[in-house]
């Protein structure tokens, strides 16, 4: 009887795709469709997150789940980090975990290329001249990590220039006297309270409805409160749409109690 030796079972090296974008508004596609052109079976990890720190949900998620011998892929080193010390620190640890990083927009950081100028060093030749050999491997390796914190440092700065010019622009628009945000005392109206108003507007009994004020609030399902300061703010803009003085006291009276 033969003896059959199984071999151990190599895990399966995972390949992913970490896109981010700032806000849900802006477009992930163009990071999904540069990484699959590259590594088609890469497990996509989609995440919209603003800010600088590299502590974002779907990213630590991922973090969790790396093996050595994984590959994470990024369009570009920004959307890794955007600080350019917890990049490097991030960089490093990942490196010595065992994982494979590509950056499809810097290819001269990606570990691979790392690693090859690490290992690359001049042997040693066991004479006097070893000194000078030393200082010269000691100055590729330091080479190779300026190398990526530079990387790092040009996308924090990326951000950095973008604030600035933001604030500058700002800055600009005001002094030439343009109206900058909202103005002071006008809310931010979304839809659901639009429709709100506009049934109250049409259906309650101040403006010429059927329904008074407790039905009004069921129908819509506002609290007390909300109820009544949509019917302020109803009151104010028919005062408005008439062009009549503020202390006119059309469609009003005052709430009741329930």
């Amino acid at each position: 009887m033969s003896l059959v030796i199984f071999e151990p079972e190599r895990r399966r090296m995972n390949i992913y795709g970490y896109c981010r974008i700032s806000t849900a508004k802006q477009s992930i596609d163009r990071q999904i469709r540069n990484i699959k052109a590259e590594y088609p079976t890469a497990h996509i990890v989609q995440e919209a997150y603003t800010g600088t720190s590299i502590f974002r949900p779907e990213w630590l998620k991922l973090y969790r789940v790396l093996k050595a011998g994984d590959t994470v892929v990024f369009d570009s080193v920004s959307r890794m980090s955007r600080n350019a010390e917890e990049g490097f620190a991030l960089y490093e640890g990942l490196y010595h975990k065992g994982i494979q990083l590509v950056f499809l927009k810097e290819h001269h950081i990606d570990t691979e290329t790392y690693k090859k100028a690490l290992s690359g060093s001049i042997a040693m030749t066991g004479t006097n001249v070893d000194f000078i050999l030393k200082g010269i491997n000691e100055y590729l390796m330091a080479l190779a990590k300026e190398q990526i914190k530079l990387a790092f440092e040009q996308s924090e700065k990326e951000v950095a220039d973008l604030h600035q010019r933001t604030r500058e622009g700002l800055l600009t628009a005001r002094l030439n006297g343009k109206q900058v945000g909202r103005k002071k005392g006008v809310g931010f109206e979304t839809k659901k309270s639009r429709e709100a108003k506009q049934i109250i507007r049409t259906h309650c009994k101040t403006f010429g409805g059927t329904l008074d004020d407790a039905e009004c609030m069921k129908l819509t399902g506002l609290a007390r409160n909300t109820y009544y300061k949509y019917k302020r703010q109803i009151r104010a803009e028919l005062i408005a749409e008439q062009d009549l003085p503020k202390g006119a006291s059309i469609f009003y009276e005052p709430p009741k109690s329930f």
